[in-house]
This record gives C-alpha cells, sequence and structure tokens, in this order.
C-alpha cells in the first residue's frame, strides 16, 4: 500500500531545516501508527512537488532517515517504511483528570515563594526591551558554538561525552578555569578546590543547604538578588538584610552572631556599585574576627570598564572563609546554565557529595563543548565583544537618561549591563511598567530585589543588553513621558 503525498503537511511556521522539518513529519507519522511497516513513501519528486521544496531536500531526508532505520530503500521501487520500529498501538485514551489528592497534607515541605522579576513572556516581540541578562543574537559567535560543539560529538570525545563519570566534572574544563579564569581574579587554586555547578543559582543553593540551618544566621544584600532570597527562606534560616550604600554593602551593619555572608562585590545586583578595595579588606578582617564564611557571587565580573579590576574576595582570603561563585550564562548565554564555586576541598567535597545526589554532574556534552569554547580563545573574543558594545549602548542610555531627567539610583560608570534607577515619589514601578508595555517597552519593577518586610516600590532597572543601540533614546524619552503623567506627589511623600 502507498501513502499519498497528500498525507504530508509542512508547517510554514516549524522550527529546524527543511529536511528536520520533513524528517519530523516521517517520524511522527511512524510512531503515531498512521505510517504501518511496508507501505510505500511518495516518491521524492512526488514529495517535493507537492511540499515546494527541492527533490535534493526530501531525497537527503529520506537517505537520513534510512540511516536511522525509519525507512528501507529497496532498488528501483522506491522508500519503505520500516519494519523495525515498532508502530504504537491505537489506544482510546481517557481525557485527563484532575488528581483528587489532597497535596497540601501529603506535602511535606512546601517551597516559600517570593516577588519575582516581573516581565512578559514575549518580551521580544516588544520595541523597546530593557530586560537584563539576555543574549543578544548579533554579539553571540554561533559558528564557533556550533564547531565546538561537534568537535565535542566527535568520535575521539566519545568517552569523555558517553560515560558516566559520577560525581567528576570535565577535566579540560576544571583546567580552563584554573588557568584562565581564576588566575584573572587573582585565585590559586587546584582540580580540588573546583566544583562544576549547574549555574550560579545551583551553586548558590548547594551553598545554602551546607552551612545553614534553623539555628544559624544569614545577612545578604538590601536590595539584593530575589533568587538568594528564596534560596535562604527554603533553609529556615534566619536571614537579616544589610542595606547597601554608595560602596555596596557596609562591614560595620553586619550583625554580631553571623554565620555566613552572602555578597557581590564586583558589580552589587542590582545597583552595580562596585566595593572598593578598603572596604573588601575591612570585610575580610571582621569575617577572620568573627569567624563567618562569605559567598562571594562574582556577578557580572567580566562585564567591567575599568581596566585594572578590583581583587576579587578570594584572592584575599588568607583563612580559606570565603567560598567563589562564577557563571558562565550572562557571559554566554542564560540557557547554557553553567557555573563554578571554589572552595576549601573539605568544603568542595561535600558539595560534590550533595550534587551527586540531585543530578550526579552537569552534562558531559556542555562541559566538554564549554571547554573548547574557552580553550580556543572564542569566549575571550566574545567578552571583549560584549565588553565594547555594552560600553557604546551604556553611554547612548547615560545621555538619553540627562536628556529626560530620568533619576539614577545606582553605579555611575563602573561597567555591567544595566542602570538602576528610582522613580519619583508616588510612582509604583510595577504600575509603571504596566503602562509602558502598552507603548512597547519593557522594563523591570525593582520591588523584588528589596526585603518584603521593608518594601520599595519606587526603582526599576534598565538594562541594555537586549536593545540596539538606535531605539535606546527614544524607548527612554516614552518611560520619562509616561512618568510624566503621573502626579506629582506631596513634598513629604514616603520614600517607598
Amino acid at each position: 500500500m502507498a501513502i499519498h503525498a497528500d498525507s504530508f503537511y509542512l508547517d510554514e511556521a516549524g522550527d529546524g531545516t527543511l529536511q528536520h522539518r520533513i524528517k519530523r513529519m516521517v517520524v511522527e507519522g511512524i510512531l503515531s501508527g498512521r505510517f504501518r511497516p511496508g507501505e510505500r513513501m511518495p516518491s521524492s519528486r512526488a514529495l517535493a512537488r507537492h511540499l515546494g521544496v527541492s527533490r535534493i531536500t526530501v531525497t537527503i531526508a529520506y537517505t537520513d532517515l534510512v540511516a536511522d532505520d525509519f525507512l528501507l530503500a529497496r532498488g528501483r521501487s522506491g522508500y519503505f517504511v520500516s519494519d523495525a520500529i515498532p508502530a504504537a498501538p491505537r489506544l482510546d485514551l481517557p481525557p485527563p483528570t484532575d488528581s483528587r489528592v489532597d497535596w497540601s497534607r501529603h506535602l511535606a515541605h512546601r517551597v516559600a515563594t517570593t516577588v519575582a522579576i516581573t516581565r512578559p513572556p514575549d518580551w521580544q516581540s516588544y520595541r523597546y526591551p530593557f530586560i537584563y541578562g539576555q543574549t543578544d543574537p548579533k554579539l553571540f559567535d554561533h559558528q564557533n558554538w556550533r564547531l565546538c560543539a561537534l568537535q565535542a560529538l566527535g568520535q575521539k570525545e566519545f568517552t569523555a561525552l558517553t560515560a558516566d563519570h559520577y560525581e567528576r566534572d570535565d577535566p579540560k574544563l576544571v583546567e580552563y578555569i584554573l588557568r584562565q579564569i581564576l588566575t584573572r581574579r587573582g585565585i590559586s587554586a587546584g582540580p580540588e578546590n573546583i566544583l562544576i555547578t549547574m549555574g550560579a543559582q545551583n551553586a548558590l543553593w548547594i551553598c545554602a543547604q551546607l552551612l545553614l540551618t534553623q539555628r544559624r544566621t544569614a545577612a545578604i544584600e538590601n536590595p539584593g538578588y530575589p533568587g538568594l532570597r528564596q534560596i535562604l527562606e527554603q533553609t529556615r534560616c534566619r536571614t537579616v538584610s544589610i542595606d547597601v550604600d554608595a560602596q555596596g554593602l557596609p562591614p560595620e551593619a553586619l550583625p554580631e552572631g553571623l554565620d555566613v555572608l552572602f555578597a557581590t562585590v564586583s558589580h552589587q545586583c542590582p545597583t552595580n556599585v562596585t566595593m572598593p578595595l578598603a572596604r573588601r579588606k575591612a570585610l575580610m578582617q571582621l569575617a577572620a574576627e568573627r569567624e563567618f564564611v562569605i559567598v562571594e557571587d562574582d556577578y557580572e565580573f567580566e562585564i567591567g570598564f575599568r581596566q585594572a579590576p578590583s581583587p576579587s574576595l578570594k584572592s584575599l582570603d588568607e583563612a580559606g572563609q570565603v567560598i567563589h561563585v562564577g557563571s558562565f550564562s550572562k557571559s554566554l548565554f542564560p540557557g547554557l546554565r553553567l557555573g563554578f564555586l571554589v572552595a576549601p576541598a573539605a568544603f568542595v567535597q561535600e558539595a560534590r557529595n550533595l550534587r551527586a545526589t540531585v543530578l550526579r554532574h552537569p552534562p558531559g556534552l556542555i562541559q566538554r563543548t564549554a571547554a573548547y569554547f574557552l580553550s580556543l580563545g572564542h569566549y575571550e573574543a566574545q567578552v571583549n565583544r560584549m565588553r565594547r558594545a555594552y560600553q557604546r549602548r551604556r553611554a547612548v542610555m547615560a545621555e538619553a537618561i540627562a536628556a529626560e531627567g530620568l533619576i539614577k539610583a545606582g553605579a555611575p560608570d563602573d561597567g555591567g549591563s544595566c542602570f538602576w534607577m528610582r522613580a519619583p515619589a508616588g510612582v509604583d514601578t510595577a504600575d509603571l511598567a504596566q503602562r509602558l508595555h502598552r507603548r512597547g517597552v519593557v522594563i523591570e519593577p525593582g520591588a523584588a530585589f528589596f526585603d518584603p518586610a521593608r518594601a520599595d516600590h519606587r526603582h526599576y532597572r534598565l538594562a541594555y543588553s537586549s536593545i540596539p543601540s538606535a531605539r535606546i533614546a527614544e524607548g527612554v524619552a516614552i518611560i520619562a513621558d509616561e512618568i510624566s503623567g503621573y502626579p506629582a506627589a506631596p513634598p513629604n511623600a514616603a520614600a517607598g
């Protein structure tokens, strides 16, 4: 029996190449049971004519399907559905039903919710997306990343790619981090001091799980990274929020009896303030005197505009009290989810054991691909390209902000990929964000960064990583125009 060409429909909005989409149509037909073993496929000429594609495109797709045992090629007779792939049975399944289980009674632990950084899911469709932490496709080296992935998939790398290395990490990636990344931060370490993680968030979670209990105290920055606050809530530890100033977190504000401090000293999140060296040394001296641990999130270190970056806290660590957290997710792309932590060997071993109970290790393919991308110099080239582009965009945005009279609340020129802003009294930036959506502008309201007990609704974040320079001034002008539409607040209006 022959399968008619009309059985195939090529979705113009589908993703992937034409060959991939044709292969997907055939595979789905076979696995669903629509195309039966032994049935003859349309000729490549007939299917190409029906789909409006070239004959060679269909021929390549058929050849790949033969190689994967979905089709059989029989001399001059054509292509047939292989009997090596069992068709799915036709079952009359009942519609899904809602669970009758009372999950509120069965759940042993409830994950605390926190205020999220709000952004529309289709933010890419907005003309003025001032969105933080997203990749600009024009700045990413697609071609060399693809070549590195192909190299990682090569036969020579088969064992590194497919073997279960249990709790171990890719030695090539670890070696690169030791020789290139950490030396730039002034950190001396060995392989026993490195753990690869699924991004900085995963590293922070591991640290919190190992260091904190209900009887211990952690200090975090205010404003600070919202995801960290949610992590700490799960440990049920006592959390103290320390207000940052123009030089970052003030050591003298730290409470007695502190067990763990979480800090972003390179570029404070979200203000972008860089902690000066004198304050870093004072913080390290206080940690030594009071014997608390510091978890240093080296947030956006790569995107700095200074010629000589300040040394990391880990490089000043003489007592082994600092756990250094780094990530490639912001400098490469967020979906990579690849980071690392640097700590004394005893802590790394415990962290490795904990990671093994959850995910063994990050995928070998991702680790090896990243190792090649880094070791061949593509990473450094990309960071330099991003730094130059961000510096130009920052200058354009700074000029637009000054021209429109908007208020900057964060660091003036230390680097990073965003501005931390403050709206006039009486403006709730969550409401402002909703109004701006109607005009094609996306900003990030700042309430999520603050201690909920001391709510602040006047701040917002403007990032320039996801918007071309040519649109920045016009987008900032729309923000200023929308803010001007709010009624003036009384002179004694509250700041929050």
